[in-house]
């Protein structure tokens, strides 16, 4: 069977992309050099990476647009609506990065505007870099946006550890920098808001773990929203078995289990084939008890050793004497984040914590 491989995200920025964003530039602004532009954009355009090609069309739009940063910047508020992308759209902030550093309240406006058709989280990093404080005070009031975009731009660009950006390194060391914007956006109704808290909080939890702690543990979690992010926020820490973390989802006590008929198969695969893990739950406790089951894969390592890496299976109440089955199927294939070596593969089932139960399978060249 062959593997039929989504196309590489790079080619959003492909060069029928290209040409759509020279006719709506065209579009919008009539004197638009085109050909000079299409020629800068696909300039060795095959070697270039996705984020790599977002900065060479703000550099080829600033390499033939003759007008000062004000004059384009309406240009570029007209043409974004016009874009066929909102991954695409991040050209446009990423323009205001690199030429809007003199001009701040204009470029905080244009930001804001911006994020509205895909995102600025790369391009006020910039801004926090450069102007960390007067930076901050504006996230602080987009916290408070009516928009959920701008209000997700607040978490998400002050994140510490952003990926595919530079670190943030004033907030890495002192999360207490954006905990006006994280209460703000507590119990946020938006989900795309919710999922950057979480994760802006998780981020930190790699640097101060009980930090964040504190704070959920002083959270209301009765609000279903509040919940929802303290359950994402916290899922590092759970995946390690911190004790607080699971106390605060209700699942710091033992669990009362017993596990039937664990198996994975097949029990020899090869690359880019599937394993089942599936096992059976039964309660040996009295009450109802709250349960956070994940499961750990010690992956083979170059060097033969292992490497166990946790993933998330659920979290649920089971009742006196109730039984539950289990199953996740997983993909054993190559990814950029990890690299497969062959050998005996042990899968550990973990109930609030702790590794209750094992099987194992043997990948094969």
């Amino acid at each position: 069977m062959t593997d039929q491989s989504a196309p590489a995200l790079k080619e959003i920025f492909n060069v029928e992309r290209l040409q759509h964003i020279a006719t709506e530039m065209t579009a919008v602004y009539p004197a638009f050099d085109a050909k000079g532009f299409l020629k800068h954009a696909k300039a060795g355009l095959a070697e270039l990476s996705v984020m790599q090609r977002m900065a060479r069309v703000s550099e080829s739009l600033h390499a033939v647009i003759p007008l000062d940063y004000p004059q384009t910047l309406k240009l570029l508020y007209a043409l974004a609506p016009r874009l066929n992308s909102a991954f695409v759209s991040l050209f446009l902030p990423h323009y205001v990065a690199s030429h809007g550093q003199g001009d701040f309240k204009r470029s905080m406006a244009a930001l804001k505007f911006f994020t509205t058709f895909g995102s600025a989280e790369f391009a006020i990093r910039h801004f926090l870099q450069h102007d960390f404080q007067r930076t901050l005070a504006v996230m602080q009031q987009w916290s408070l946006d009516d928009n959920e975009h701008v209000r997700r731009l607040a978490s998400e660009g002050s994140r510490p550890r952003l990926p595919w950006s530079f670190r943030l390194a004033e907030v890495q060391a002192n999360p207490e920098l954006c905990a006006s914007i994280l209460d703000n956006l507590k119990a946020d109704s938006s989900l795309y808001v919710r999922k950057s808290v979480a994760n802006h909080l998780n981020d930190i939890t790699k640097d101060h773990p009980d930090w964040v702690l504190t704070l959920i543990e002083g959270w209301n979690l009765d609000n279903r929203h509040t919940a929802w992010i303290a359950r994402h926020a916290l899922r590092s820490l759970i995946k390690q078995g911190n004790t607080r973390a699971l106390t605060i989802m209700g699942a710091g006590a033992k669990a009362e289990v017993k596990i039937h008929h664990l198996s994975v198969t097949p029990a020899v695969i090869k690359l880019g084939e599937r394993i089942n893990l599936s096992f059976s739950l039964e309660s040996t406790a009295a009450t109802a008890q709250k349960l956070v089951v994940d499961y750990a894969i010690d992956y083979v390592k170059s060097a033969g050793h292992s490497a166990a890496k946790v993933f998330k299976l659920k979290a649920f109440t089971l009742g006196a004497g109730e039984q539950h089955r289990i199953s996740r199927e997983q993909h054993i294939r190559e990814l950029t984040t990890r690299k497969h070596y062959p050998g005996r593969h042990v899968v550990h089932v973990l109930i609030n914590g702790e590794r209750l139960a094992s099987a194992e399978f043997e990948l094969q060249n």
